[in-house]
């Protein structure tokens, strides 16, 4: 038996790992002890109590498997900022390969990773910085990426939160614009679609194919939804 004073804390970090978020989810940045003083709760009424009156615990540890070398993909949370640079293009082209495979959702978590990796990096530079920049622009087209599946996934405000983000810094940027319209469109804010795609078009003509194809289909479901608009309004004025 070991008494560990602080494994409450260990527990609730692996516990989230386990469901998938960050594993410092509710944590400040202040040493241990402090941590313990900090939170009234954990979340988990074992590891509160665990917490209120520490006691020897006894770990049985269960090797579920044995992964050769080079063949386990750590999460970002736990790279070095080196592993974190080399992981990226890796990621980015697992996301590329499951995008091109169909398997949107799978892809949209791999973008997700590699800018989740950028942006810790980014954290630590001088914003506006030449590194700041550099990081930036790297994240930029996975951020694309990212809305692309987003849009495939109609989760179009999430795509029109993110583009209008590249656009507040990069204001030439024909993806951002081209996404950010279709995601207006979806929700019927007509003169912000008509809008993008005119910024498309002026920043570069040689579009002018793909802009039509999405006006048209914004046009059409105009149409169609006046005629709707229409029919419902005489049966509620008929009645």
């Amino acid at each position: 038996p070991q008494h560990v004073v602080l494994y409450p804390l260990v527990s609730k970090s692996l516990r989230n790992i386990a469901a998938g978020k960050d594993p410092l989810e509710g944590q400040r940045h202040c040493c241990s002890i402090a941590q313990l003083h900090e939170h009234y709760s954990l979340g988990y009424p074992d590891l509160d109590e665990l917490q209120k009156n520490p006691q020897p615990l006894i770990f049985d540890i269960e090797v579920l498997k044995v992964e050769a070398p080079g063949s386990y993909q750590q999460d970002p949370w736990a790279m070095t900022d080196e592993e974190k640079l080399q992981a990226v293009p890796l990621i980015h082209k697992e996301g590329n390969e499951l995008y091109r495979e169909g398997k949107v959702l799978e892809a949209a978590s791999k973008y997700y990773d590699a800018i989740a990796c950028l942006k810790n990096l980014q954290m630590k530079e001088q914003p506006g910085s030449p590194d700041w920049i550099e990081l930036d622009q790297k994240i930029t087209p996975l951020l694309l990426n990212y809305c692309q599946c987003k849009l495939q996934c109609e989760e179009y405000y999430e795509v029109l939160d993110h583009c209008s983000s590249i656009l507040n810094k990069y204001e030439d940027n024909v993806k951002a614009y081209f996404k950010r319209g279709k995601a207006h469109a979806a929700v019927w804010n007509v003169a912000e679609a008509r809008a993008d795609f005119a910024k498309v078009l002026a920043l570069d003509p040689s579009l002018h194919h793909n802009v039509s194809k999405e006006l048209r289909s914004l046009e059409t479901r105009l149409r169609e939804k006046e005629a709707e608009d229409k029919i419902r309004f005489k049966n509620i004025f008929s009645q």
